[in-house]
């Protein structure tokens, strides 16, 4: 399956690594999939046009985001949510009416699996901890960068480690631009003794137990 990009923006845009992200996650063939750190929606979809063809309905996404930046987390970074492409721009103000990093853009983007989906709105810091892990069986962890978000939402997540699941933690060394997030998920490894494989050129780290 090829990874697509919907006419928006996506963090796996580099060739090739979209199709080897899914690759990954087609070969755990996962029927309940977090993600946390959901942006313009274009890897939810490309995940629930995986399970679909793999599982028909039998399968739940789950996605978390900030989806905006306010007063209560404004200390949050998130990536670039503007288009170099005019077309875009014209496109999302005009025709879909919609800012592409919103909740709202995003459902019109899964509509489709409206039935399987369900997008939570908020920090990850306060609401991961409110979800039920024990159904889960793999986690795209793409949140924030800060060592005490990456800390946090992978103890969050141990139980479907421990469930013999899997956390797939994207950006896990961006050197000097992101050190916080290598240092959280090497400190996780050690503290409960768990498998990592590093892939695609330190890109992703694959944490099983």
């Amino acid at each position: 399956m090829k990874y697509k990009k919907y006419f928006r923006k996506t963090s796996l845009k580099q060739d090739g690594v979209g199709d080897y992200f899914l690759n990954i996650v087609k070969e755990k063939s996962p029927k309940t999939f977090l993600e946390v750190g959901v942006f313009h929606g274009v890897t939810a979809r490309n995940i629930c046009e995986l399970l679909y063809k793999i599982h028909k309905n039998d399968f739940k996404y789950i996605g978390l985001d900030l989806f905006e930046i306010n007063d209560e987390n404004k200390s949050e970074v998130i990536p670039n949510t503007f288009f170099s492409n005019p077309l875009k721009n014209i496109y999302f103000k005009f025709f879909k009416n919609l800012n592409p990093y919103s909740k709202e853009a995003v459902e019109d983007l899964l509509k489709k699996y409206k039935n399987n989906i369900t997008l939570i709105k908020g920090n990850s810091n306060l609401l991961l901890k409110k979800i039920d892990m024990s159904k889960i069986d793999f986690v795209f962890l793409d949140g924030g960068h800060a060592y005490e978000t990456v800390k946090n939402d992978l103890e969050c997540c141990l139980e479907v480690i421990n469930s013999n699941g899997t956390i797939l933690c994207d950006d896990y060394d961006l050197g000097a631009q992101a050190p916080q997030v290598k240092k959280a998920i090497d400190e996780f490894i050690q503290k409960y003794k768990l498998k990592c494989e590093i892939l695609w050129n330190t890109r992703f780290a694959k944490i099983e137990k």
